[in-house]
């Protein structure tokens, strides 16, 4: 129980007693504008509404304690604003001052104290101004007054909502004290009000910090335009560094660089002033907010990829893999998407004569390729999206919304295979849009492939900026397999990609025949892959009729199927050259293993799954010094060469020794184990999957003290425009055929709805009107 004490006389008289009516019913305004506040903030955590609960008790008991049956006011004496003034500079206005010092968290020395970010307010100042007020009061005699309750060093850890409900009963009282009469002498001294509500306020922003919120925020903008990164943060730093004086929220971090430091700054500077308005958001002016949710605590990966098994291609192999190994995992199912062609489409693109009449059997070709080659029961499932295969570009377009073969219940994180192959002629829903988290793999040269042909020039200019288009538009982070590909926003250059397990068998089964003395290498050299000019023929071709001489009596197998086997085949007749050429083969085929060298003269590959597959096999791997073959530099078996002379060289060494056998550390950085390690960690899907929000963009960092609301990124921005433009333009079929789209593949057509079950265009989307 509190004591009590007596409350002594004013000597002052009816001026005493006006004032003294006028602080109470001051302080009842504030329990009034309190009391609303509250309504509006019941829904708060249940500890901020304690700790406010708690305050009002106070400020009750308080008013109530001064706002005691009052007599009628006397008339006001001719000297009572001068007596008031002299009140309120004497006893009010230090206090006040007091008040404000310890609201400042700038120390007297000009520093930073320990605690300051926090911007807490200590109360016994308020206890003070009140302590004042009642010691000026006279005529209430027998009125008992309870001092504050509880410890002052509790009441120092209460935030906000005192000083807001201060804050409003400041400016009533300014107000009145400008209006009435009896404080007529007051309004000179009415400035102290007005300094102690502006220390409450956040000051609003100034025109500099305006400018550098906006320069940082720009610069993946300023980026394309061709300025560094670097001086876009001097620049910050310099706006910045010349805004006028303001509160640092949180102190500066001796463990990050001065660029860091300022960049949490701003924004946290920028947060404030929106919390202080009442703006807050948790999505950007072109996010979906209706996204997948976590039910369970396991997450869903989808993978959508451009080709299928049974064509023998990186993009159907490596996908398939990758789903494989990710579904190891107990934290996230995992879908695979690939494309269902037409049994005329299927002619074209699938070796010896292989074709399916429906989704479930070719799935069930998939399955059982894969079990053969795993050693675990892969368990993921496989869906099938609509696509046509294109002969000029020789590759499967898709047809369709592709986004809609994922529903929206797994509809969580995607990794596009070939971003921006799957996005070139996209019309459908944007997948970050509907995706938490989208990532996309780069694996084809496409700027590679696109000169050799007519107008190359010009073609590869105008499809580099398309692909950066489509791939800021539509992915939040880009792997590239090695640095001969595009140089695309958000991206980074990691080898994401092991190789088939059944090699690395196969090369340790040829490592232990080698140790008992066996030889394991009775045959020479030679090369596998799709028959087309662009995959390293007509290198392969240059090189020996160039050194026909200098490698006389050397001979060379080639293996594999395409569109210019004919031409390749013409041209190595031409030149007699020492070629024998073979219909393709799985490179583990039992008839391969005997080949000691594997030769790779390709610069067009991104990284080139052969090589990487005689490697694993224990083979010598020549090739070119290209950023494509980086990663196989580290391999003792790798030789590579720069001119068409240490080619020769490469040759003739390979020839004449034996490799070497792989250590167990090569072989695992080989392994598509290691290769799902060094996805998780450069796509940060590791810590997307540890995000149980399902937000995307929040795993990173965490707010040191609560949410605080964020504008919307001027680059969010820029990407829903850009994704939106590109909405539009892909949706008129003479803009998709002038661009080199198949016709017809805006939709789904009539044979591929009844290949999956899909009700017709005309019904998934209607067109209203008459």
């Amino acid at each position: 129980m509190a004591s009590k004490e007596e409350t002594p006389p004013i000597a002052g008289g009816g001026a005493g007693r006006g004032a003294f009516a006028f602080i109470s019913r001051g302080w009842r305004e504030v329990r009034d504008s309190a009391t609303a506040d509250l309504r509006l903030m019941r829904a708060r955590a249940e500890s901020a509404r304690a700790r406010a609960d708690r305050e009002l008790e106070h400020l009750l008991a308080s008013a109530s304690a001064l706002a005691g049956p009052a007599p009628l006011l006397p008339p006001v004496a001719a000297g009572a604003p001068i007596a008031e003034v002299e009140f309120v500079r004497r006893r009010i206005q230090p206090k006040i001052q007091e008040l404000r010092r310890q609201c400042s968290p700038r120390a007297p020395d000009g520093g930073w104290p320990p605690g300051a970010s926090s911007l807490r307010v200590d109360l016994s100042g308020i206890a003070a101004i009140r302590n004042a007020v009642v010691a000026e009061g006279d005529g209430a005699e027998g009125r008992r007054v309870a001092p504050w309750k509880g410890d002052q060093a509790a009441e120092g850890r209460k935030e906000w909502e005192v000083v807001r409900m201060l804050r409003s009963g400041l400016k009533e009282f300014e107000r009145r004290s400008l209006s009435s009469d009896m404080f007529a002498g007051f309004r000179g001294r009415g400035e102290f009000v007005e300094k102690f509500k502006l220390s409450l306020e956040v000051p609003p922003l100034d025109l500099t910090e305006i400018l550098a919120y906006l320069v940082r925020q720009s610069g993946p903008f300023l980026d394309q335009l061709g300025i560094r990164r670097d001086l876009c943060d001097k620049l910050v730093q310099m706006l910045y560094s010349k805004r006028n004086g303001r509160l640092m929220y949180h102190p500066l971090s001796e463990d990050r660089t001065l660029a860091e430091n300022i960049t949490e700054e701003l924004d946290l500077r920028i947060a404030r002033v929106l919390e202080s308005t009442g703006y807050h958001t948790d999505e950007g002016f072109w996010n979906d907010p209706a996204k997948y949710k976590i039910l369970d605590n396991r997450r869903h990966v989808a993978i959508v990829t451009t080709a299928s098994l049974p064509w023998m291609t990186g993009t159907a192999i490596n996908p398939l893999f990758r789903a494989a190994y990710l579904a190891r995992s107990a934290k996230q199912k995992v879908t695979l998407v690939v494309p269902w062609l037409s049994k005329s489409d299927q002619e074209l693109v699938y070796p010896n004569n292989i074709t399916f009449s429906s989704p479930e059997e070719q799935e069930t070709y998939i399955r059982n390729w894969l079990q053969e080659r795993l050693g675990f029961e892969a368990d993921f499932k496989i869906s099938f999206y609509p696509g046509k295969f294109s002969k000029e570009r020789r590759s499967i377009i898709p047809a369709g919304d592709t986004s809609q073969f994922i529903s929206s219940k797994e509809a969580d994180i995607a990794i596009l295979e070939e971003p921006e192959h799957l996005n070139w002629y996209h019309h459908g829903k944007r997948w970050t849009d509907k995706f938490n988290h989208v990532i996309g793999v780069v694996h084809t040269n496409y700027l590679e492939y696109i000169k050799r042909e007519k107008n190359g020039a010009i073609q590869s200019f105008l499809v580099k900026h398309i692909n950066n288009w489509v791939t800021r538009a539509y992915c939040h982070k880009v792997l590239r397999l090695s640095a001969a590909t595009q140089d695309l926003p958000r991206s980074v250059v990691c080898n994401v990609h092991g190789v088939n397990p059944k090699f690395l068998n196969i090369g340790e089964k040829i490592a232990a025949e080698r140790k008992c003395g066996q030889k394991v290498f009775s045959k020479g050299a030679y090369f596998l892959g799709k028959m087309v000019w662009a995959k390293g023929y007509r290198e392969l071709i240059d090189l020996l009729s160039k050194h026909k001489k200098d490698l006389e009596g050397f001979k060379i197998d080639v293996y594999g199927n395409g569109e210019d086997s004919e031409a390749v085949q013409t041209s190595a007749r031409k030149f007699e050259l020492s070629i024998n050429f073979f219909k393709g083969k799985d490179h583990a085929d039992d008839s391969l293993h005997g080949y000691k060298v594997f030769i790779n003269p390709s610069v067009s590959d991104v990284l080139c799954t052969a090589t990487a597959e005689a490697l694993a096999m224990g083979k010598f791997v020549i090739c070119a010094d290209h950023p494509s073959n980086d990663f196989f530099k580290s391999f003792p078996n790798c030789l590579t060469y720069k001119t068409s002379e240490e080619f020769v060289a490469r040759v003739k060494e390979a020839m004449a020794s034996e490799p070497q056998p792989l250590t167990p550390e090569q072989r695992y950085s080989l392994s598509w184990e290691a290769a799902t390690e060094r996805f998780m960690e450069y796509s940060e899907l590791d810590k997307v999957l540890n995000n149980t929000n399902g937000h995307p963009g929040r795993c990173g960092k965490i707010n040191k003290a609560r949410k605080i609301p964020l504008l919307p990124k001027l680059s969010d921005v820029v990407d829903g425009g850009l994704a939106f433009a590109h909405h539009c333009l892909t949706g008129n079929e003479i803009l998709r055929l002038v661009t080199g789209a198949i016709p017809g593949t805006r939709d789904y057509d009539k044979q591929q709805c009844m290949d999956l079950n899909l009700l017709p265009p005309q019904v998934q989307h209607p067109v209203y009107g008459w």
